[in-house]
């Protein structure tokens, strides 16, 4: 069992949540649920980002379980377990990315977002995105999650995160042609984010 789990299902919470809910008290009760919703969607991302691969054409570099040589360069990532990899996640990329702080709506994308093209980019991106939704610039798109990202983020939808999330790829393929041969799997992994 993983440190970060609390080991309860969520169906089992279910029938008798408000009194659970009291009886935990609003903040531990809080902490519970957002460590279930870690819990599920890492396992969608382990699934999407897969085993080790050494591709010199990705941008990543080598890679297991979708953590970067690049991104962490002092990791042995060819012996990295999954366990760790999920440790990894929950430390420099749920927590840092402030994750739980976004509303339920846009958990999925969002970190998924993060894990695929880096905290800055999927930021950015959840940025233009809410900043369409206003249609003006609400938010300076500079990359960084603070109160006014996150206040914004409650009014826009998911699919027009989705959206900006194609166009970034998109834009990626036309400036960089040699990454196409991401481009389909980019796309369906956005659409089913």
């Amino acid at each position: 069992m993983m440190p970060y789990h609390t080991g309860k299902k969520k169906k089992k919470l279910k029938g008798g949540m408000k009194k659970k809910k009291k009886k935990m008290g609003k903040k531990k009760w809080e902490r519970e649920e957002n460590l279930m919703t870690f819990d599920i969607l890492v396992k969608k991302v382990l699934k999407h980002e897969g085993g080790y691969v050494n591709d010199p054409s990705d941008p990543g570099g080598e890679t297991k379980y979708g953590i970067s040589k690049r991104a962490f360069p002092n990791l042995d990532i060819k012996n990295l377990t999954e366990e760790q990899a999920i440790l990894i996640y929950y430390d420099e990329y749920w927590l840092d990315a402030k994750v739980d702080k976004l509303p339920d709506k846009l958990h999925e994308i969002y970190f998924d977002m993060v894990v695929n093209m880096g905290k800055s980019r999927a930021i950015k991106i959840l940025q233009e995105a809410c900043n369409h939704k206003a249609k003006k610039e609400l938010l300076k798109v500079d990359g960084r999650i603070g109160s006014k990202t996150i206040s914004a983020s409650k009014k826009v939808e998911q699919t027009r995160v989705q959206s900006f999330r194609v166009k970034y790829y998109a834009n990626l393929v036309e400036r960089k042609p040699t990454l196409i041969k991401y481009w389909y799997g980019w796309y369906k992994r956005a659409l089913t984010t």
